[in-house]
C-alpha cells in the first residue's frame, strides 16, 4: 500500500493521488525551488539540481563462512563482521543477487526499490572482497510501506510477544528495532531489512553526512565541559547498548557522530560477536579510525581507551582530573558505569567551581582497546533495555523560535480566536563562549458570545495581558504565580466591565478561554482558563497534554466519576469557567511551572485544533519532525491548520508553535 505523505491515508498501490486528500503519490515538491512535479523516485530536482530524493544508508553484511561479498568498483565504508546465524527472508523483499556483485546504479532488491547512488572509495580494476558494506541508497518507492514497517506496526501493541513475522527479521536488525521501540535518538531508525541465505541487508537512516565527533573534539573553541558532556553521553549510550550487545559501536571513532544540536549519535550499530579476534590498538592514523574486536569480555575500560584515542588523534592535551579518571579506569578502580558517571559529575562540578572551562593540561598516556559479549533474541533485548539516565550538566537556551496562525475553519463565518506572540532574544557571543537569553510571551484565546462578542473578548484579553507583562515582567526573571494570576484577573475584569456596560445577559455575555505560556531562558510558566490547551513534545517523553480542560466532563472525572460516564452527559463539554462572563470570584486559573531541560516543542491550541484527539493521533507525523531545527515552523503550523480543517473544521482553528533548543551550560 502507499502511505500518503500528507494525511497518512493508506492507498492502493495503483493510486496516483491520495483518495483521501488528493495529494500526488507520484510527484513531490522540491524544498529548495518549490517545483511541484519532481518524481518521487528522482534523486535530484530537475529544475534546480537540489538533492531531494529519499536517501537511506544500506548495510549489506555477509556471514563469515569463508566467502565474501564481491563489489565491483568502489562502495563506501567497509568493515568485517561475523558470527551471525542464518534467518529466513521477509517474503516480499529480495536480497542482492547470488553473485553478490554490487555496482553503482544497481538495485539491492528485485522490486528495484533501493538503488545504489554513490561509490565513496576509489575505483579499482578488480572486485573488492569484503564481508560488510555501508553505502547510500535511493528509495525509489518512498511512499510504499516496507515489510519490516508492516511487521512493527502489527506488533506495536506488544513487541515482546513472539510471532512468525518477528522470527523473519534478520538478526542484525533486531537491535535496531529494540532500541527504536525505546525512542533512543542516538541510534539510527531502521526502515527496512531482509535476508536470504547468508546475506543480510538493513536500510537505516542516512547519517553519513553528520559531523564526526573527532572533528569538533579537536576544535580549540570546544571547551573541556563540552568534552565532559560527550563523555557522559557515551556512558548513557553504553548503558543503552549493553542489553543488545552493541557496545562495540562506541569503539569505532568514525562511527561517533553529532546531530544538529551537537548531541552524540551513532552512524550505525556493530553487534559484538563471540567469534572474536585478538585485541589490537586503535589505529593511530586519523584517516583510519576503526577498532578491532578483541577476545576478552568488554568492560568500561574500553570507554577510557576510546577517550584517550580521541585526545591522541585530535592532538589535544588532557586536563588533570581527566588524566586521573582515565588512570583509575585502566587499573580497575572505576568498575561500573554508575561510578564513572559519578566521577564525571565531580569533574564538571570542579570546573564550574573554578569558573573556567578548562583545567591545567597534562599529557596523556597511550593505551589499547579491549572488548566483547553476545547477542539475544528481540523479546529479551527489549525487556533488558535500561531507561536513559539524567544528564550531568545544567542546560542553557540554544535557540527559541515560534510561529502562530489562526483560521476561520470550514463551517464558521467569522473568527473569534485571537493570539499574540512577543519574543525577545538577547545574544552575547565571544570567541570561546556564547550566551542566549530568551524571553517569550505566547497567548491564545478562543472567544465566545457571537459575532462582535467573542472576537472582542479574545482580542481584549490578549492585549490586556500583553500590556500587563510589558509593565510588570522584570528582565531575566520569570513572573511569580501571584503576578501571573493578577494578570489573568485583570483580563477577566476588562471583559466583565464591557459586558456590564453593554448590559449583556445570558448567552449574549461575551467571554473567552485562555492559555498563556511564559518562557524565560530554560524556565517556563503556563496559565489557562477553559479548554484551550498547552501541549509539550520531547523525544524522550513524546507528546504530553500539560493543561487540564475546565469543562463539566473533566470536573466529574476529578470527582471520581468514570470517564465514559462523565462524558456521556449532554453538557460534558460545557465550560466550567471562562474569562469575562462573571467577576473574578468565579474564576480560578491554573498556573504551573516547568523547566526546559531538553529540546522541546510547545504547542498552544484552541479546541478547533485539539478536538477529536487530532494531535494525539497525528503528532508523530505533524509535530515530532518539528523538533529538528531544519524544519520550518511556519510551514509546520500551516500543515496543522490544514490537518484540522481536513478532520475537524467545525470551529475556528488556532495554533502557536514554540521550539526551544537547549545545550549544556558550558559558561557556568
Amino acid at each position: 500500500m502507499l502511505i500518503c505523505p500528507q494525511c497518512k491515508f493508506e492507498n492502493p498501490n495503483s493510486n496516483k493521488f491520495c483518495q483521501n486528500c488528493g495529494t500526488s503519490l507520484t510527484h513531490k515538491v522540491c524544498p529548495e525551488c518549490s517545483t511541484d512535479d519532481v518524481p518521487v523516485n528522482a534523486l535530484r530536482c530537475h529544475n534546480c539540481d537540489t538533492e531531494c530524493g529519499t536517501v537511506f544508508w544500506a548495510i549489506i553484511a555477509k556471514e563469515t563462512t569463508g566467502e565474501a561479498l564481491r563489489v565491483e568498483g568502489d562502495v563506501g565504508d567497509v568493515r568485517g563482521e561475523g558470527g551471525e546465524g542464518d534467518e529466513q527472508a521477509i517474503p516480499s523483499s529480495s536480497p542482492v543477487s547470488p553473485s553478490y556483485q554490487i555496482t553503482l546504479g544497481s538495485y539491492l532488491d528485485s522490486q528495484e526499490r533501493y538503488q545504489l547512488i554513490d561509490t565513496p572509495l576509489a575505483q579499482t580494476e578488480t572486485a573488492i572482497i569484503i564481508t560488510d558494506v555501508g553505502v547510500r541508497v535511493l528509495d525509489c518507492q518512498p511512499y510504499q510501506i516496507s515489510p519490516i514497517e508492516a511487521i512493527l506496526a502489527s506488533q506495536e501493541s506488544d513487541l515482546l510477544t513472539p510471532s512468525a513475522e518477528a522470527s523473519e527479521i534478520p538478526r542484525l536488525a533486531k537491535a535496531y528495532i529494540a532500541l527504536q521501540s525505546q525512542g533512543e535518538r542516538g541510534i539510527p531508525p531502521i526502515h527496512d531489512a531482509w535476508q536470504q541465505g547468508d546475506i543480510q541487508v538493513l536500510i537505516i537512516e542516512n547519517r553519513s553526512d553528520w559531523q564526526h565527533l573527532l572533528d569538533l573534539w579537536q576544535e580549540e573553541t570546544t571547551s573541556s565541559l563540552k568534552i565532559l558532556h560527550w563523555c557522559y553521553e557515551m556512558t548513557q549510550l553504553w548503558a543503552v547498548l549493553e542489553p543488545v550487545n552493541c557496545r562495540q559501536s562506541l569503539l569505532d571513532l568514525s562511527n561517533l557522530r553529532l546531530d544538529e544540536d551537537q548531541t552524540l549519535a551513532l552512524q550505525r550499530l556493530y553487534v559484538e560477536s563471540s567469534n572474536s579476534q585478538p585485541a589490537t590498538e586503535l589505529l593511530e592514523d586519523a584517516q583510519s579510525q576503526t577498532s578491532a574486536i578483541p577476545e576478552e569480555p568488554l568492560t568500561i575500560q574500553a570507554l577510557g581507551r576510546v577517550w584517550q584515542a580521541l585526545f591522541r588523534q585530535s592532538q589535544r592535551t588532557q586536563f588533570g582530573s581527566v588524566v586521573q579518571m582515565l588512570g583509575d579506569l585502566e587499573v580497575g578502580k572505576i568498575q561500573t558505569i554508575a561510578q564513572l558517571r559519578s566521577r564525571l559529575e565531580e569533574i564538571s562540578i570542579e570546573l564550574e567551581a573554578l569558573g573556567t572551562a578548562t583545567l591545567p593540561p597534562i599529557k596523556e598516556k597511550n593505551t589499547a582497546v579491549s572488548t566483547i559479549p553476545q547477542s539475544d533474541e528481540l523479546e529479551d533485548i527489549i525487556s533488558k533495555t535500561d531507561d536513559m539516565p539524567t544528564v550531568v550538566l545544567a542546560m542553557q537556551l540554544s535557540s527559541l523560535e515560534d510561529a502562530g496562525r489562526t483560521d476561520v475553519g470550514r463551517q464558521r463565518h467569522h473568527n473569534e480566536d485571537y493570539f499574540g506572540i512577543e519574543t525577545k532574544i538577547h545574544k552575547l557571543e565571544f570567541p570561546k563562549s556564547r550566551v542566549l537569553e530568551g524571553h517569550g510571551l505566547y497567548i491564545l484565546c478562543d472567544g465566545m458570545g457571537g459575532h462582535a462578542g467573542g472576537e472582542i473578548a479574545s482580542e481584549l484579553a490578549v492585549n490586556t495581558l500583553r500590556q500587563y507583562f510589558q509593565e510588570h515582567w522584570i528582565a531575566n526573571q520569570l513572573p511569580t504565580e501571584d503576578s501571573i494570576r493578577e494578570a489573568v484577573y485583570l483580563a477577566n475584569e476588562a471583559i466583565y466591565k464591557l459586558n456590564q456596560q453593554d448590559a449583556r445577559s445570558g448567552v449574549g455575555r461575551m467571554g473567552t478561554t485562555l492559555v498563556m505560556l511564559l518562557i524565560q531562558d530554560t524556565q517556563a510558566a503556563v496559565a489557562h482558563v477553559g479548554d484551550s490547551r498547552l501541549y509539550r513534545l520531547t523525544r524522550k517523553q513524546g507528546l504530553e497534554q500539560v493543561t487540564v480542560d475546565h469543562e463539566v466532563g473533566q470536573r466529574e472525572i476529578n470527582r471520581g466519576v468514570e470517564a465514559s460516564i462523565a462524558y456521556a452527559r449532554p453538557d460534558a463539554y460545557q465550560l466550567t469557567q471562562a474569562l469575562g462572563p462573571r467577576d473574578e470570584n468565579s474564576i480560578n486559573p491554573d498556573v504551573g511551572f516547568f523547566d526546559i531541560n531538553e529540546d522541546t516543542l510547545l504547542l498552544l491550541a484552541s479546541d478547533g485544533l485539539s478536538d477529536n484527539d487530532l494531535l494525539e493521533t497525528h503528532w508523530q507525523t505533524h509535530l515530532e519532525p518539528l523538533l529538528s531545527s531544519g524544519v520550518n515552523l511556519e510551514r509546520g503550523v500551516t500543515d496543522l491548520i490544514d490537518l484540522a480543517n481536513q478532520y475537524n473544521g467545525h470551529d475556528n482553528i488556532t495554533g502557536i508553535l514554540i521550539r526551544a533548543k537547549v545545550r549544556p551550560n558550558l559558561e557556568s
